[in-house]
């Protein structure tokens, strides 16, 4: 006798398993991780339907059922369609969550702008998976099926199982059987598979979508950052600095590399996750360079943050726009707070060029903006206040020199941070930003407008415990610090503690 093989219900089968494999390990790597939610994904979602997920994201009981829905709908959606269980009904629930999915960031518009690999024009993997699935719904054949073997069994029940007298009815029928359930041993492998690689990796190493970075979890936050007012903003204590995110500067000293890395590992779609991250865990402000008001105008667009802009400009000797011009074109990027940038202030105070100075904060006032003054060096806010001009605040640098990388205070020189960097281990290379340290805190403590301390780490020479710590203490009302997405909840626990016992500080807290 020979074997007829029909090589359209391996391959139905083939693409349903494929298909029921992927929604069953997206169910089990979110009971892997502790605590898995929704709610980020929810609460970020852009496009037309925005408000339906956003409105389930708003409330905890809703929340809850959601994520249970979604776990354990990936898993029976996901074990139905691989062993062929259930299968029509399993192909149109699978259909319809994947199109919730669609609709939550579709592949057009905004969200292109932060969906990840295999996200292409209107075609996303949600949509092919959808297609396939609708087509397994609506086609007669259902491969090599439990369900099949169900209605196997209920035909020769009912007596309308027809036979040719040529072939063997019985072997024929236990060879359709063990084709139907050629599924099940092949699930338990897999599945065994994936288990001891989570006991293994300690993480779902085979889904893409799952893999979690080692960091402190929103649930571990010790509390609400406190925010003090800038002009008629309100903004946190602790403000996300962006350089380091966007820029990658890194303030690296000799270390070539770390520019690179840096700005490899900061993407625009991880921009975008870190940015979410630190609104989600209570910090509502970031510091950025007029160059980088892009990225955070569509991240605004996108997310629809509120997030409060504080934006540094200057008369960039490389720069296309001059000074005004970049006024201008900040306030119609969404910019909220202006400042003169750190080392323009200090250049213009150094080429005796106050009066640059001075039109900017004119213009930038005239705008109805809060305007700051920022410096590397306190020598440069002492002029500009000598020449009567004050700003709304201050932005200054604010960290002590006991750390290894500080050079001699002896050949310290006034300007020369973002000066010429010298290969002499006993002069400036990139490796201190707040060059007399008693006298900028003389100066800060005596100050009657909000003060903005940063570079408070050193550029991470100096441990957060202790640069926070000291940045508060000596008077700073905020700090700014440049922190990686896995290390924010840390900063705004370190931050937390340390408002909370204020210690030694002198000087009341503006704003």
């Amino acid at each position: 006798m020979q074997i007829k093989y029909n090589y359209t219900k391996f391959l139905l089968t083939a693409l349903r398993m494929a298909i029921g494999w992927h929604f069953m390990f997206e169910g089990m790597s979110k009971v892997f991780i502790d605590n898995w939610s929704a709610y980020s994904y929810l609460a970020n979602t852009t496009g037309t339907f925005s408000g339906f997920y956003q409105w389930i994201a708003s409330s905890d009981t809703i929340l809850k059922i959601v994520d249970l829905l979604n776990i354990y709908g990936l898993l029976l959606i996901g074990a139905a369609l691989f062993t062929g269980f259930f299968l029509r009904l399993a192909a149109f629930a699978g259909a319809l969550l994947l199109t919730l999915y669609y609709f939550a960031y579709p592949p057009f518009g905004d969200s292109l702008l932060i969906l990840g690999e295999g996200h292409l024009f209107i075609v996303d993997r949600n949509f092919i998976e959808g297609i396939a699935l609708l087509f397994i719904l609506f086609y007669k054949d259902k491969g090599y099926a439990f369900d099949t073997v169900i209605e196997s069994f209920k035909r020769t029940k009912t007596g309308k199982l027809s036979a040719k007298p040529e072939v063997d009815t019985h072997s024929s029928s236990r060879r359709e059987l063990l084709k139907n359930l050629a599924s099940l041993p092949l699930l338990g492998i897999m599945g065994w598979g994936s288990f001891q690689s989570k006991r293994k990796y300690g993480v779902d190493v085979t889904s893409g979508a799952t893999i979690q970075l080692n960091q402190t979890s929103l649930a571990e936050l010790k509390g609400i950052l406190p925010k003090g007012k800038i002009g008629d903003h309100e903004i946190t204590r602790l403000i996300l600095g962006g350089n380091l995110i966007i820029n990658g500067l890194a303030h690296a000293r000799d270390l070539i590399y770390v520019k690179s890395l840096v700005k490899a590992y900061n993407s625009e779609k991880k921009i975008y996750e870190t940015l979410i991250l630190a609104e989600n865990a209570g910090i509502n402000s970031i510091d950025v360079e007029f160059q980088a008001l892009g990225i955070i105008s569509r991240y605004k667009k996108a997310t629809g943050s509120k997030i409060t802009v504080i934006s540094h400009v200057g008369p960039w000797k490389t720069a296309k726009l001059t000074y005004i011009d970049q006024i201008n074109q900040s306030i119609d990027l969404g910019t909220d707070i202006l400042q003169v940038a750190g080392f323009y202030c200090d250049w213009m105070v150094r080429d005796k060029r106050i009066d640059v100075i001075e039109e900017m904060v004119f213009k930038i006032r005239s705008q109805g903006l809060p305007v700051g003054l920022a410096a590397h060096t306190i020598d440069s806010l002492v002029a500009c206040e000598e020449r009567g001009i004050i700003p709304d605040f201050y932005m200054i640098t604010m960290h002590h020199d006991n750390y290894w990388s500080a050079h001699p205070r002896e050949n310290r020189v006034l300007f020369e941070v973002d000066g010429e960097k010298y290969l002499d281990h006993n002069k400036y290379h990139d490796n201190i930003f707040c060059l007399y340290p008693e006298k900028t805190v003389e100066v800060v403590n005596r100050s009657k407008i909000p003060v903005i301390g940063f570079k408070v780490l050193a550029a991470g020479a100096i441990h957060p415990s202790d640069g926070f710590k000291w940045a508060f203490e000596n008077g700073a009302d905020f700090i700014c610090v440049g922190m990686f997405d896995f290390q924010i909840v840390n900063d705004i626990n370190i931050c937390l503690d340390i408002l909370g016992n204020p210690g030694n500080r002198k000087r009341k807290l503006y704003g």
